[in-house]
């Protein structure tokens, strides 16, 4: 069969095959990290105030007790932490915050999970001050409503039933618009502020993170971000929705 096909032509087609291959792959996420890199060092040199970190064998454990360490309504008027809720905004009717023995292991080199757990009620991660993080959930597995919301403090933050204080949001205390480290999730990865270390507003995954360096891990992990989007235009910014990238972890209390 006569060829149709002339030099100039394949020449063209061969260009515009290894342009499509090289685009495909540039949007494949760099997992190169995930399981290698090693979070004890970080974990321990930034856990501080209330909280105590063991390793043993390949897992960290973290011990707190929960409580804040910055001011805070639901700490009472009288105590030096205490401070006034932002205007238009009351007390929770748990208006008192206690002490508790939380305990959170997390995998020392965080790993993808073959299954995606979605993230339940309940801690799913401990601030680097010893306070739980919560997702964007509330009582009943409800999302975060206005008039919820109007009962958070400075720190995005109110009691459970149990006295038991969380951050649900970015805040005052534990990051705005920067990019700060909040703390580990339970399935070890790290979550930051809103914006990445180069002080953009990075794309993220469908689990709210992205692989790339951060100030703590400069070689690059996979690490989760507080959303960019300001929640019922309300001037929080959720931590954490959705569902774990990695495979969690446990935290009792």
């Amino acid at each position: 069969m006569k060829n149709v096909f002339g030099p100039g032509l394949i020449l063209m087609i061969v260009i515009i095959a290894t342009a499509i291959s090289c685009n495909k792959d540039s949007a494949v996420e760099d997992t190169s990290t995930v399981g290698t890199t090693d979070i004890t060092s970080v974990v321990q040199s930034n856990y501080i105030g209330t909280s105590t970190v063991a390793v043993s064998g390949s897992g960290i454990t973290i011990k707190s007790t929960g409580l804040p360490n910055h001011k805070t309504p639901y700490w009472g008027v009288g105590n030096a932490l205490y401070e006034d809720f932002p205007s238009g905004y009351h007390a929770n009717v748990n208006t008192s915050i206690s002490a508790h023995t939380y305990s959170m292991t997390i995998p020392g080199k965080p790993v993808i999970a073959s299954s995606h757990e979605e993230t339940t009620l309940g801690p799913i991660g401990m601030a680097l001050n010893g306070v739980p993080i919560y997702n964007d959930r509330e009582g009943g597995n409800v999302p975060l409503d206005a008039l919820t919301i109007t009962t958070f403090d400075y720190s995005g933050a109110h009691p459970g039933p149990g006295q038991d204080y969380h951050y649900h949001t970015t805040g005052r205390y534990t990051t705005q618009d920067d990019a700060k480290l909040v703390g580990f999730l339970r399935d070890g990865f790290p979550i930051y502020g809103r914006k990445d270390t180069t002080g953009v507003y990075p794309t993220l995954d469908a689990y709210g993170g992205h692989t790339g360096p951060t100030q703590d891990f400069p070689n690059g992990i996979y690490h989760y971000h507080a959303s960019n989007v300001n929640y019922l235009n309300t001037g929080y910014y959720i931590l954490k929705a959705g569902s774990y990238y990695g495979t969690k972890g446990t935290f009792t209390f």
